[in-house]
């Protein structure tokens, strides 16, 4: 049924129909969805984020604390990306992060021609924003670790480069690029350089206090202009959460514009979006002060034990490998003696939901994995690889 109703229906009968409706649509606490970088909300998130539905960041002065509360946020995400003063927002996703970074690249930069180059592993928001704002994307090849090439990004800069971009946890196999190389490179050229660390955010900087390798990647390198992290991803946050943290306040302020006509008074605003959720940076912020430090290294070392053990059962099944070795809880599969994408249908039929990519599959190891999913994954991989 598509059209309005006449009377309307009563509550009950509405919820009896979702119910119905809703049975198709998979759940993160199945165990099936191994392919989503996003997970099952921190129940004590959702509780504060139900809360406050009302609030509306696009109009500050009417909801203050609010506004203090998004403020907080990004200082403690500040803290953690090594730049306690930072500043930024919680928007709605990795996306229109990376949008607002190169919004704010372009107009800085005050140039007639404008280039931006990435890595050919980049999320495809880049293609996006090249798009909308009228910009070149330069796509550089990736050397034998799948970061990007970084003589071939110096070679690559010209008068015309507004940007450079780099990756903290790439989408297809969680690799980080060499952050301090670009971060040379920007500074010697006076470019601006963005780091996607949407996914990686919230998990590299919990890896050391556990002894594993953790790729440098955030503000202490003087280049680094911006930087997007996402709490609805590895942060636990309800969607929509993402988030954009500039060096300093000063860098947003070619893409501010003053509004005068919001009920609380004139404000400037510099996001992509006017109306903008204030349930998600309370919700953030709620979740950050519950679970702490401490909380999110107890998350990211399970989420690293499952990974590892994942991989480990990979490499012990004939017929696939490793794509290369995990940086993070992401795992990337491979075949040279059967096509991948009959993996991928084989497994889909069984019910699991993965990631394809052209000569991979990806799985995600979230906090909604369990070790039995794991375990129940492998099992159907061997199966399928002998069948």
């Amino acid at each position: 049924m598509s059209d309005l109703h006449e009377k309307g229906l009563p509550k009950n009968v509405i919820f009896q129909k979702l119910k119905t409706r809703l049975q198709q649509d998979l759940t993160y606490m199945s165990g099936r969805i191994l392919g989503s970088m996003c997970t099952e909300p921190h129940s004590f998130a959702k509780r504060v984020y139900m809360q406050c539905l009302e609030k509306n960041l696009g109009d500050p002065h009417l909801f203050p604390a609010t506004a203090e509360l998004e403020r907080e946020v990004i200082r403690m995400f500040g803290s953690l990306l090594s730049n306690p003063n930072a500043y930024g927002y919680i928007v709605s996703g990795g996306t229109e992060a990376n949008i607002l970074a190169l919004w704010t690249a372009r107009n800085l930069a005050k140039r007639k021609k404008h280039e931006v180059i990435a890595s050919a592993s980049s999320h495809f928001s880049f293609d996006k924003a090249a798009d909308l704002l009228g910009l070149k994307l330069i796509k550089i090849g990736l050397n034998s670790r799948f970061q990007v090439d970084i003589k071939a990004v110096e070679e690559s800069i010209t008068p015309n480069t507004v940007a450079i971009v780099g990756n903290a946890g790439t989408t297809d196999l969680g690799v980080v690029d060499s952050i301090p190389e670009l971060s040379e490179i920007a500074l010697a050229n006076d470019v601006y350089f963005h780091v996607d660390a949407a996914f990686g955010g919230f998990v590299l900087p919990f890896l050391k206090s556990q002894g594993l390798q953790a790729p440098a990647f955030d503000f202490r390198f003087p280049g680094v202009h911006s930087i997007t992290i996402d709490p609805h991803k590895m942060g636990l946050a309800p969607i929509p959460a993402g988030g954009i943290l500039f060096k300093d306040a000063s860098i947003v302020e070619p893409i501010g514009m003053k509004v005068s006509y919001l009920a609380g008074g004139e404000a400037n605003l510099a996001t992509l979006v006017g109306t903008r959720s204030g349930a998600s940076s309370i919700a953030a912020w709620a979740l950050l002060m519950h679970l702490g430090r401490a909380g999110y290294e107890a998350v990211v070392k399970r989420c690293m034990k499952l990974t590892w053990m994942l991989a480990e059962g990979v490499r012990q099944i004939d017929g696939v490998s490793l794509v290369t070795q995990p940086t993070i809880n992401v795992v990337g599969i491979k075949s040279d003696i059967i096509a991948v994408q009959l993996i991928t249908k084989e497994l889909r039929k069984k019910g699991w939901a993965i990631s394809l990519f052209p000569h991979h599959i990806r799985i995600v190891v979230m906090p909604h994995t369990e070790l039995s999913h794991v375990k129940a994954f492998l099992n159907d991989l061997r199966k399928i690889t002998k069948e």
